[in-house]
């Protein structure tokens, strides 16, 4: 099969989603001028750069009462940072219920039960209890085709790394088994590794 995106798949989903997996997901907190907590879950998300440490993620979409996008890019936009926490199995039906459209002044962390603790670096709230939380501070926001696509790059200055999930001096991802974005409605829960040197290692 092959299709021209612009012309339509034909198929009863688009695909799109489907080729792009298994996506890690980054559950976002930000903080907005009226001091309201966000949360909210997005799986076009990666690591942008080591030094200095840098991520990405891109939203897509708006809501009625923000303009033309959605809270966390606008309380983005107004704060200058936000943190990325880490979504365990564990944490499935809360990741869920925090992807609900709410209006803009009440928070996802109270909708979903959740707890939230203050960051170290910057001025924003962070989940308790996370597998790992990274503290970013906006570098760019970049434009991309389409209505309301936007890419936004952090620079990572606070890294949190719950005690349990180190071995051996390292972060183990085992130890509490990330959740992944699939295709369609479909999520992946990664159970297990396994190591491959590089020719050149």
């Amino acid at each position: 099969m092959f299709f021209r995106p612009e012309e339509g798949h034909g198929l009863p989903h688009n695909p799109f989603n489907a080729l792009i997996v298994p996506r890690p997901i980054a559950w976002i907190s930000t903080r907005g001028s009226a001091g309201i907590d966000n949360l909210a879950p997005y799986s076009f998300f990666s690591g942008a750069a080591y030094v200095p440490p840098q991520v990405m993620f891109a939203s897509t979409g708006t809501k009625e009462d923000r303009d033309g996008t959605k809270d966390t890019l606008a309380n983005i936009r107004e704060s200058g940072v936000f943190c990325v926490n880490l979504v365990e199995e564990a944490a499935t039906d809360a990741m869920n219920a925090s992807s609900q459209t709410l209006p803009a002044g009440i928070s996802e962390f109270d909708h979903a039960g959740l707890t939230r603790t203050a960051c170290e670096t910057i001025p924003c709230a962070r989940l308790e209890g996370a597998p790992a939380s990274m503290e970013c501070k906006l570098v760019d926001i970049h434009k991309s085709r389409g209505a309301s696509n936007y890419v936004v790059i952090g620079e990572v200055t606070g890294i949190h790394l719950r005690d349990d999930c180190m071995v051996n001096g390292q972060f183990d991802a085992t130890r509490f088994n990330p959740l992944a974005r699939m295709g369609y409605r479909e999520y992946s829960v990664v159970r297990e590794v396994f190591e491959l040197s590089r020719p050149d290692d």
